[in-house]
Formats: C-alpha cells, structure tokens, sequence
C-alpha cells in the first residue's frame, strides 16, 4: 500500500514513527472502520493483560477440567469470587471512552471485543459483540437459564462467609481470578432451576466461540472499509482471524499495540503504542477535520 496522506508521499519528509501515525490517523477519520480490542485495552483500568512485558505468568482453567468435576469447579469459583471482587470495581479508561464516542460520531461501525470485562459497555458502547462472552453473565450447562454474576457472588458470599477477608492480599490475574492454592473447603452453589453446574458466560480455553457470533464478526468486516486493531497481541485464532479477513479483502489494517502481534505482517500501519494515548487522538483528529 502506498504511503501517503491526502495524496502526498511522506515518506521522506517526516520521521517514520510520526509519518504512521499520521497516516495511521487519516485512515482510521477517513474510513468507516471496525474496531477489534483486546486486554491491552484494559489495562489502564487496572486490569493486568496476558502477554505485556510486565503479564504475570498465567495458566488459565480449560474448559475440560472445569466440566472433569467438582474440585475443579470449586477451584476455579474460588479463585474467580476473589477477582471478581475486585474486577468489578474497575472503571473504563480514556480508550474505552474513546471507542465510543468513535462510534457515536459514526465513524466506527461496529466494535468486536476480545475481553470480557464489560468496561466497553460501561464506557457506552452499544454497536459490538463480545466475542468470548462476558464474565458479568453466568449460564447452566444443563438447562442454560442465565443469571447475573453479581447475584451469583452473593450466593458465594453468603455460603463461604470471611473468605474474601481471609484472602485480601492476593493479586487479580488477567482471567479475573486469583492465584490460590488451597481451594477444597470453598462451597460452590447449583443451578437453582435444575440443580446443575454453574459456569460464567465466557469462552474458555478449549471452547469455541459460537458460529453465528463469528459469522457476524465476519460480516461487520466486510461492511466496514478498514479495521483497527487496539491492545490485542492476536497471539489467538478468535481475533487473527478477522486481520487475516481484512487483508483478504483488501482493507486498511491498522494495529495499535504496546510489543509484537501476530498480525504485524498484514498491517497497513503498525504502531507501538498505548491504547489510551492513541484512540482519543482518533477522535480529536475526527473532530477536527
């Protein structure tokens, strides 16, 4: 693709970092774009990310061993009630505002979301699929009746009463939970409805992500004129896949991102940047113009 902004080569006359910024910026106000953002995102909000030069190492719960039986479930409840705790409390930063501004001033289309956080929906956007889920729903396995994650930490709190106490010191993970050892006193609750396995509304390691979801993901890319990438390092299939669609088609890619993606090679514009400094500078640039 050629380098250019407004028709005039660059290339040559400006520093390359700033040259891709700026032609970065002309794209992403010029274009009506998808955005696809990941836990980099989120880390302003004081969530920490996956594989960021400072992630804590991680060793995320499988969906086979949360289904192999009731320790593991009592593991995984246990650790996600302490990093629920906290999560919820976390705000959304100048990123997830911008993003939706971006989409009120109608210059996004549409936004696909790797996390599951819920900060972009409090920040106001509406126009997204939440791609692995949200880890504020929580579903039967068997008869799928759906509750809130805040009336569920309620049940847990009332049936494992001081625990959160006894457990205050320990760090939130990317995942929402905790690092903790012991786990076999924890009491989980059943499905009131049927008396099944409670599990949160999120994709797990060793899921899939639901067909028709994708399919919509798809269909939001080949609408829009260009994707942005913002925060995701697409170390995952679920969101290298919609960058591999983009390129496919001929689209602008712009990646926004602190380190290495595995998308780099199909970028239009690659920046190493934080996500909180560069999209409200999209939206000023819109503004602007």
């Amino acid at each position: 693709m050629a380098r250019t902004l407004d028709g005039v080569d660059l290339k040559d006359a400006v520093p390359r970092a700033s040259y891709d910024v700026a032609a970065a910026l002309h794209v992403l106000t010029t274009h009506r774009f998808v955005a696809l953002t990941g836990a980099g995102l989120s880390t302003d909000s004081g969530i920490p990310d996956y594989r960021g030069p400072n992630a804590p190492a991680r060793r995320p719960m499988s969906y086979q061993e949360f289904v192999s039986g009731r320790t593991a479930q009592q593991r995984y409840w246990a650790r996600s009630h302490l990093g629920w705790s906290r999560m919820r409390r976390a705000v959304p930063n100048a990123g997830h505002h911008a993003v939706a501004r971006l989409e009120h001033l109608g210059v996004l289309s549409t936004l696909i979301t790797q996390n599951v956080d819920g900060l972009h929906e409090q920040a106001g956007s509406r126009r997204m699929h939440a791609l692995h889920g949200r880890i504020s729903d929580v579903v039967c396995l068997s008869c799928r009746e759906r509750t809130t994650r805040r009336s569920l930490h309620d049940r847990l709190t009332a049936l494992n009463p001081g625990f959160e106490s006894r457990h205050g010191d320990v760090a939130v993970r990317p995942d929402g939970d905790v690092e903790l050892a012991d786990t076999r006193d924890f009491r989980v609750p059943s499905c009131d409805a049927c008396g099944g396995v409670l599990k949160p509304d999120v994709v797990f390691f060793g899921e899939n992500v639901p067909k028709d979801r994708v399919l919509r993901c798809y269909e939001a890319v080949e609408e829009a004129d260009a994707l942005l990438v913002a925060g995701s390092s697409l170390t995952v299939m679920s969101g290298l896949r919609f960058v591999r669609h983009a390129h496919k088609l001929g689209k602008p890619v712009v990646i926004v991102n602190r380190g290495a993606t595995r998308g780099d090679p199909l970028a239009s514009y690659r920046l190493d940047l934080g996500t909180s400094d560069f999209l409200p500078l999209v939206e000023a640039s819109l503004v602007r113009r």
